[in-house]
């Protein structure tokens, strides 16, 4: 039996035009297109001048699990599958995580058709630098889960970039000014590639302040990287003691604070227990 393979094809964030040839290509002559939102799907291959020769199925969230079987049976079959979402790269906190891992455990070739991605493309425009960075998705939504997450960049030596509703954006600044210090520059980058285009940049308490009168549209957030400071060990004992008191494992918190400024694991965990010793003066509880 001849495999087939999956095409992961990215699609314009706004503008058509910035689709490529190959993409049209891909979507006129596929078996199958595995579409996020079908309508949507047929609105691009409108502006596209492209008339799909295969069947369209939906792939969304809520259906990801239960479409795998029948996708996997084509791409078995010898057929070709193009996945494409709403906007930017499958797979980036948009469906499509789940079928490439079942095409790698099964043997079936992966492919992509490089193009848009809101990732990069907000990372560019920040002004930031972009030498390293890491990816967070979404914000976390519920405020203690926000709070615990922005404690951890607080730290974070590589620029951070992420997603957020526009109708969660004001408080996440306003929480972010106030974990991780009002001057952290960051950039908030709306609608990109769309008419209404917007990047506005500044720091964290400026950008609060702004988005407090109500952000629409698309947004992604950069966050700059956390300036390199000077630390020992003996700075470090009190900050792991703080999250031991809110509940962390001693060994787990110790961990983390040292990956998070480059001290040894080891020589943080030995303070922290030398400091809880009667008589060493330390207030480790």
């Amino acid at each position: 039996m001849t495999t087939g393979r999956l095409v992961l094809a990215a699609t314009p964030l706004g503008d058509v035009r910035d689709a490529s040839p190959r993409l049209a290509e891909a979507l006129a002559e596929a078996d199958v297109v595995a579409a996020e939102d079908t309508r949507r799907f047929r609105s691009l291959a409108t502006a596209l001048g492209v008339t799909p020769r295969g069947r369209v199925v939906s792939f969304y969230e809520d259906v990801e699990s239960a479409r795998l079987p029948k996708l996997l049976e084509a791409l078995h079959a010898g057929e070709t599958v193009v996945l494409v979402t709403d906007a930017g790269m499958p797979s980036v906190s948009d469906p499509g995580f789940r079928l490439v891992a079942a095409c790698v455990a099964e043997e079936v070739p992966v492919t992509c058709l490089p193009g848009p991605s809101a990732v990069t493309t907000a990372l560019a425009l920040s002004g930031l630098p972009c030498d390293r960075f890491c990816f967070e998705g979404f914000a976390p939504r519920k405020p203690g889960e926000r709070s615990k997450w922005l404690t951890s960049l607080r730290n974070e030596p590589r620029t951070v970039v992420f997603f957020e509703s526009p109708h969660r954006l004001a408080s996440l600044l306003a929480d972010a000014a106030a974990v991780l210090g009002p001057d952290r520059p960051a950039a908030v980058c709306r609608e990109l590639t769309k008419t209404y285009e917007e990047v506005k940049r500044g720091p964290l308490s400026e950008l609060a302040s702004w988005a407090s009168d109500g952000v629409r549209g698309e947004i992604t957030v950069v966050l700059s990287g956390a300036p390199p400071r000077a630390v020992s060990v003996a700075d470090l004992v009190e900050e792991v003691a703080a999250r031991v008191a809110a509940g962390e494992r001693l060994k787990s918190a110790a961990a983390e604070v040292a990956e998070a400024t480059g001290v040894s694991k080891k020589e943080l965990y030995d303070a922290v227990l030398a400091a809880r010793k009667p008589g060493s003066g330390g207030h480790t509880g």
